[in-house]
């Protein structure tokens, strides 16, 4: 993947921070005869992601579980590919301990419309949450879909845990946060509450 970005738009930063970065570790590498090891990481979810960090699957999950609107930039026709955290980490794993060091793609290929991902998270949540259609993000993919075929033949590695299967995990994960929270979290937007965790309620209950 040699790139076409916008270089002066909304998310110019972002996607030039990770070319640059990738172009860096390799002049190192020249420079300084280091192995070095470029993972190019696709959207990754599970159990321990911050209630407001603004992520599709951390955002849907904060919004059904509340029965509120999910809000869905653009039409909702545009599709991600979602992994869980521990595939991730063996992922890595795998990169670090072999001899391959050109980028190799480390994500789940199983690919959704946003539109649906949100319909799956209603119904597994057994939510009344309807969809809010909000304008697109300036220069937001329309489709991203992990390409492995590298991870495969390089570095021995796939994923191994199904998206259900992780998205019921983290879904059992934000429950036991509303609960924490005393049942109210807002996950995004201006009036974003980050919830209070056992050692904030303990603190404040002392003082």
């Amino acid at each position: 993947y040699w790139g076409n970005v916008n270089t002066t738009g909304p998310r110019a930063c972002y996607d030039e921070g990770k070319r640059v970065a990738e172009t860096m570790m390799y002049a190192y590498k020249n420079q300084n005869n280091v192995d070095i090891r470029i993972a190019r990481i696709f959207n990754t979810f599970g159990p321990r992601m911050h209630p407001n960090d603004g992520r599709v699957v951390s955002n849907f999950i904060i919004q059904t579980l509340q029965n509120m609107p999910l809000t869905i930039y653009g039409d909702g026709t545009q599709t991600r590919s979602f992994q869980y955290v521990d595939d991730l980490v063996n992922g890595l794993v795998s990169l670090m301990n072999s001899p391959y060091d050109s980028p190799c793609n480390i994500g789940n290929p199983e690919e959704y419309s946003i539109q649906n991902f949100a319909e799956q998270i209603i119904e597994m949540t057994k939510s009344t949450s309807t969809v809010t259609y909000l304008p697109a993000v300036a220069d937001d993919p329309t489709q991203r879909k992990a390409d492995i075929s590298v991870a495969k033949r390089e570095i021995n590695w796939e994923p191994k845990v199904a998206v259900r299967e992780g998205l019921q995990k983290t879904i059992a994960y934000f429950t036991s946060e509303l609960e924490i929270a005393g049942g109210e979290i807002l996950p995004t937007g201006p009036d974003a509450a980050r919830p209070k965790g056992k050692l904030d309620t303990m603190s404040s209950s002392v003082s």
